[in-house]
């Protein structure tokens, strides 16, 4: 499946967590013969100290176990997405290591001042999840796009079911990610000329650390137990259960796959028919 994909040189921000979306998409490119650079920011203790986050020795350590275990070339970078600077350091040593990038996972993503009304969010913390789910996709695609032009290439985007249905007391994170979804009909738009096709991906629960950090969060706002709410979660979604990393990762090899040639500028729900549209 997706042998297309065999020595593309794939992308992914956000990957440097073990038990996250992005680790999952670095490992699944890796299995179909991918090259891969796994970005993210790596100097967890000045991020958010209420979430978990990677650290470079965690980055290096993916890399190193993908790179031996699937026989591909990987690079492990530190990058900060809300920085112009250190992407554009990134870029260097991506330049130093390959000649081009044929497949972008824009998936870095945080969410800050929660849980807030907007009546009380803190404008810091706002501005800040803004600047990390957003203007990082943008950021990034600039600095990633003309090592694209010359053979196309796919980029997907990690928004969220967030985006299209806004979640209780986490409104930038809701809004970020819905201008994430728009962002990827511009750039479709915009870069189907130069045979980019850009999608995004919007997971619904997915069981990740951070689907976990929501679920201790809820309960101790709700004063309920982290269990009944993730069982009330289920109740909610027709399939009845929390996805995987691997389910989006298998998604993202699509889209960046031949097989969705003709696919660009779509929003792909991935959750369990807990969110239908027309």
């Amino acid at each position: 499946m997706h042998t297309d994909l065999k020595d593309k040189v794939v992308l992914i921000t956000g990957a440097g967590k073990k038990s996250g979306i992005g680790c999952a998409m670095a490992k699944k490119f890796a299995e179909l013969g991918s090259h891969i650079i796994i970005a993210d920011y790596g100097n967890a203790k000045n991020f958010n100290a209420d979430m978990e986050t990677g650290t470079m020795d965690e980055m290096k350590s993916i890399a190193k176990e993908f790179g031996d275990q699937y026989h591909v070339k990987t690079l492990a970078v530190n990058v900060d997405v809300t920085s112009s600077d250190t992407i554009g350091k990134m870029m260097t040593r991506v330049r130093d290591n390959f000649e081009r990038i044929d497949i972008l996972c824009n998936n870095a993503g945080a969410t800050f001042g929660v849980p807030n009304g907007i009546h009380t969010y803190d404008e810091t913390a706002w501005m800040k999840t803004f600047d990390v789910n957003l203007h990082g996709v943008f950021r990034v695609s600039k600095a990633v796009v003309p090592m694209m032009e010359e053979n196309g290439g796919s980029i997907i985007n990690t928004a969220s079911r967030a985006g299209k249905v806004p979640a209780l007391f986490n409104g930038a994170y809701a809004v970020s990610k819905a201008g994430v979804i728009m962002l990827t009909k511009v750039m479709a738009k915009e870069l189907a000329g130069l045979n980019i096709r850009v999608n995004a991906i919007c997971p619904g629960q997915i069981m990740t650390s951070l689907e976990k950090w929501r679920f201790e969060l809820e309960a101790k706002f709700l004063g309920t137990s982290v269990e009944e709410q993730e069982k009330k979660m289920c109740e909610s979604i027709p399939m009845g259960r929390i996805g995987s990393p691997d389910e989006v990762a298998d998604m993202a090899a699509f889209l960046a796959s031949d097989a969705s040639s003709y696919v660009t500028g779509q929003a792909i729900n991935i959750c369990g028919g807990q969110l239908m549209e027309l």
